[in-house]
């Protein structure tokens, strides 16, 4: 009842929030991990949110080491990619109220794109996700991506950031 008379909102089954919190900044990515757990975000929001790439993202993006799945709301589309358990780091808890969101580092969420979407694979591909050289070179730890891309051991994956690395002089 209270649903339906706009006392609380529904974030999906189990999980409702009261209709305030449409107005609180960053609210959205804090539902993201705790309608799905768990979760962090990652992928083209993380990306975006970082300003490695130009394009605003309008969905959330997360990783999870659950199925593959996507949730509707009043606060927005979350979309969530199963990874291997064993995949599920490289994310910090970054401040949010009293609160925290799982956000993806910078490195983190190149290889969990790479790696959950292999069909960026040519020179071409990468240049067509426009990643902006500037941030690159301020904000990517070189060191801390190959530490995190080890834990990966997949040659496929490995081949695919040969050719990122190569593609923006990394």
């Amino acid at each position: 009842r209270w649903n339906k008379s706009g006392y609380i909102l529904k974030l999906r089954n189990g999980f409702y929030t009261f209709p305030e919190y449409n107005s609180v900044p960053s609210f959205h990515e804090y539902i993201a991990n705790k309608i799905y757990s768990p979760s962090y975000i990652s992928l083209h929001y993380a990306l975006s949110h970082y300003e490695l790439i130009p394009e605003a993202i309008f969905q959330v993006t997360s990783v999870s080491s659950l199925k593959t799945i996507n949730f509707n709301n009043s606060f927005g589309t979350f979309t969530y990619q199963k990874i291997k358990p064993g995949l599920m780091f490289g994310y910090q808890c970054r401040p949010f109220l009293n609160l925290a969101i799982n956000l993806a580092t910078p490195e983190k969420a190149i290889l969990d794109l790479f790696y959950l979407f292999p069909f960026y694979q040519t020179e071409q591909n990468m240049i067509d996700l426009r990643f902006d050289r500037q941030v690159l070179e301020e904000i990517f730890n070189k060191k801390l991506f190959y530490k995190y891309l080890e834990k990966f051991q997949n040659k496929q994956l490995n081949k695919r950031i040969d050719t990122f690395i190569k593609t923006y002089n990394l």
